[in-house]
């Protein structure tokens, strides 16, 4: 089957993309391990102990990032609808974000921990109709959101992939009414293309 100009144009990007080849080198399961990394560098939010949740984790380089920093003494729990082959360190269980059920089980992985820290990846798969893209993306980040405000500690903090569109405003909105401080990141290794960033909601209230 003839490959479209688009994914063509993705293909040579990929192949001639310095973090993919880093992430090679590294040992990383894939390039966005960097952009987790330059967030940590800059905020801290993950260090020696820290007891988090890696939502959308598949196929595992934020949960490979933390579980190599959380070190014995923390904890790394993830989520992801698509597998995902194990990784010292890290709790994972297969299932879609979006169901009580699965949710359920992950609660009960937690084992009753209070968190510091939720990281969301989280993202939808791709129809190319950007309304209907945009709306599933948020509800995404919403649950997101509400798992972070049912599971993080006071003082605990909230990283979340967000794509700007119409319900930005009203979700930044939600994200200070729970946290003290809220700053957007574009990490170096997001691509310049994409509308993608990252909110940082610093200190549950």
């Amino acid at each position: 089957m003839a490959r479209s100009k688009t994914s063509k144009a993705w293909l040579s990007e990929h192949v001639h993309d310095h973090y993919v080849h880093q992430a090679q080198k590294d040992g990383y399961r894939s390039r966005a391990a960097y952009k987790l990394l330059e967030i940590n560098e800059k905020d801290k939010l993950i260090r020696p102990g820290t007891v988090l949740a890696d939502l959308g984790s598949a196929p595992g380089s934020w949960s490979q990032v933390a579980a190599q920093i959380v070190g014995d003494k923390g904890k790394v729990f993830a989520l992801d609808i698509l597998p995902m082959d194990p990784l010292p360190g890290v709790d994972f269980i297969q299932g879609d974000f979006r169901e009580q059920e699965v949710l359920d089980e992950f609660v009960r992985l937690l084992g009753g921990r209070a968190l510091d820290l939720v990281i969301s990846d989280m993202a939808p798969n791709i129809s190319g109709m950007s309304a209907i893209d945009q709306a599933r993306s948020f509800h995404l980040t919403e649950l997101a959101l509400e798992f972070a405000r049912d599971h993080l500690k006071p003082g605990g903090h909230f990283l979340v992939k967000v794509f700007q569109g119409s319900e930005f405003q009203d979700y930044l909105k939600a994200m200070r009414e729970l946290f003290v401080e809220v700053v957007s990141r574009k990490p170096k290794a997001s691509r310049d293309r994409s509308n993608e960033i990252y909110l940082l909601g610093k200190s549950r209230r």
